[in-house]
């Protein structure tokens, strides 16, 4: 059994553009351990994204060779509805432009993730509990006055905090978060690494991808990728 809740071993990556084929990860390994917070810190194009996508898997393809590995199990090849139930309950994501759909209101895009991963017999009979669950999320953030608001009437700050909110709703054992401040001032940003470091304390282990040393600094521990590789 691995130490690491979540492992990527030698991650190769190519993408084809038109004729063209662009290496993006080029052997990448990264090791994240429960309770952990690591910064992936690159500059643009080094990669670091895309790591971020494999882990979570977030892109339609695996990666071209190598793997990963969550709590000692590989995840590459996993069937359809396994890979959405990794997605749903066993990480969660938070992206730099937050990502929230227009139409729901704050409260509605924090239980989306409750609504996928739910039957309609499952959410008419757990839905009060999991609303109270993203209520004293959003309350734990400053947006109990905004739970009915839509996203275009909230600050950047605001939009990142349920998106935060979002991707806790189903209590992951992972967060993925790239480039959460990246959209944001120093002041608000700040504010934003604050409210991932409470939930740090608490024993949330945490992959964030920044170029931002600054950033990365409150992170226990720091990955540097150069053109697709992990530095030293």
């Amino acid at each position: 059994m691995s130490k690491f809740l979540l492992e990527a071993k030698n991650l190769r990556k190519t993408y084809t553009l038109g004729r063209v084929k662009v290496p993006v990860l080029r052997g990448a390994s990264f090791m994240l351990a429960q309770g952990e917070w690591v910064a992936i810190l690159g500059s643009s194009g080094s990669g670091k994204s895309t790591l971020l996508h494999l882990l979570g898997l977030l892109d339609e393809c695996d990666a071209d060779s190598g793997g990963v590995w969550f709590d000692g199990n590989p995840v590459a090849n996993l069937k359809f509805s396994a890979r959405n139930s990794y997605r749903n309950q066993s990480v969660g994501f938070v992206f730099q432009f937050y990502h929230l759909l227009p139409e729901l209101s704050v409260l509605e895009n924090a239980l989306l993730p409750n609504k996928v991963n739910a039957g309609i017999n499952w959410w008419f009979g757990q839905r009060a509990q999991a609303q109270q669950h993203a209520t004293e999320l959003l309350d734990a953030f400053g947006l109990s006055h905004r739970l009915t608001h839509r996203p275009a009437e909230l600050s950047g700050g605001e939009r990142q905090r349920v998106a935060i909110a979002r991707a806790l709703a189903n209590q992951p054992r992972v967060l993925l978060a790239d480039e959460p401040t990246g959209n944001l001032d120093t002041k608000t940003g700040g504010e934003i690494l604050d409210l991932i470091a409470a939930k740090h304390r608490k024993g949330l282990s945490i992959a964030m991808v920044t170029h931002d040393p600054a950033v990365a600094a409150r992170a226990d521990r720091v990955v540097k990728l150069v053109d697709g590789c992990v530095a030293g």
